[in-house]
């Protein structure tokens, strides 16, 4: 819950798209709806945002990627109206077009899929980014030309034990574990773990018992589940499964999925994957050991190119940015079968991303 008591939801969107920024809601914890307060465009292209507190008060505080050539990072701070007002100076990365941004060990990380790089920013006394301490450079490339000349990182985040920072590049087809210094921001590549050519991963969620991570790709609709040693810092592939049924389209469809986002539930028994193009929320069963994962079933994701999922704090509603259709769409999860059902939706232009505190 925000320091105001109320449960809020924080928005993404592309400005060059006509979006508004970003863009405070309020959720009813009955219903699942969203009601959007107020926004600020003081942040050109603030598709992925990450929640914080503030080292001192405690208080929500909302951090924002610009994703743009120049790439930047941003703070703000959250009125009890639900204003969102920015704090401090907007920091450039050192890399462009940054897609995802995370906390850690005093630190802000951005993947920065342009340049192909993850960036740390320290995080200073009043909350705010300060300027890049670190930047670490992926390499390599992949077998499809158009999408893999390159490196592209996409996601970067912590492991669960905090011993790890774990960043997944589709154009190298790999997931990089690195060792940040708390002190200096610098980041050491430990390791890295290739995953099958053309496959492009997007992004990674761990199963609540730390133990295993899966890897949602998105040039080929499947998901790579991996086994994690928090102490080794090693990720083992161990298996892949299709996102999307077989008959997903039509014999001789150009159609293509590209998967974008994937949400594990909070007991380890369910994952959802948005999937663009199929337009669609896939849910996936997870066995006992959590190495197996099945596809169970696949429905609407109420609107057009679903670019993120999130799941609210209780578990029981699940949320859709529909980027191509401008709305956020919520969903009552069942939670014997794991299947969303569609409850209602809000408009939100160019949607991108949704986070909750």
């Amino acid at each position: 819950m925000s320091a105001h008591g109320a449960v809020r939801a924080f928005i993404g969107s592309f400005t060059s798209a006509g979006g508004h920024g970003v863009t405070v809601a309020s959720v009813d914890r009955d219903t699942g709806a969203l009601t959007s307060l107020a926004s600020t465009k003081s942040v050109a292209d603030p598709s992925f945002l990450a929640v914080g507190r503030h080292p001192g008060t405690g208080d929500t505080l909302l951090y924002a990627v610009s994703e743009t050539s120049e790439g930047a990072v941003a703070a703000f701070t959250v009125d009890a109206d639900g204003t969102p007002r920015l704090l401090g100076d907007v920091r450039p990365v050192g890399g462009s077009s940054p897609t995802h941004l995370s906390l850690a060990s005093g630190h802000l990380l951005t993947a920065n899929y342009g340049s192909g790089s993850v960036t740390a920013l320290p995080v200073l006394s009043d909350g705010s980014p300060g300027q890049a301490a670190g930047v670490l450079q992926h390499e390599g490339s992949g077998p499809d030309a158009s999408r893999q000349a390159g490196p592209h990182a996409h996601q970067v985040l912590a492991d669960p034990s905090g011993r790890w920072v774990l960043s997944v590049d589709l154009g190298t087809d790999s997931v990089r574990v690195c060792a940040l210094d708390p002190r200096t921001g610098a980041l050491r590549l430990h390791a890295e773990t290739a995953l099958r050519p053309g496959t492009g991963p997007r992004h990674l969620a761990f199963h609540p018992s730390g133990g295993h991570a899966y890897v949602l790709n998105e040039l080929e609709p499947t998901l790579t589940v991996c086994r994690w040693d928090s102490v080794a810092g090693r990720l083992e592939p161990v298996g892949e499964t299709p996102v999307l049924p077989h008959d997903a389209y039509a014999e001789g469809a150009e159609a293509r999925t590209y998967p974008s986002e994937l949400v594990v539930s909070h007991d380890g028994r369910f994952l959802w994957t948005a999937n663009r193009g199929h337009d669609s929320i896939s849910v996936l069963t997870l066995d006992e050991t959590a190495e197996k994962a099945v596809l169970a079933a696949a429905v609407g994701c109420g609107g057009h190119w679903p670019r993120d999922l999130a799941l609210d704090p209780t578990g029981q509603w699940l949320y859709a940015a529909n980027e191509r259709s401008g709305s956020v769409g919520w969903f009552a999860v069942d939670a014997e079968t794991g299947i969303p059902a569609h409850v209602g939706s809000v408009d939100v232009p160019a949607a991108s991303c949704v986070v909750f505190a």
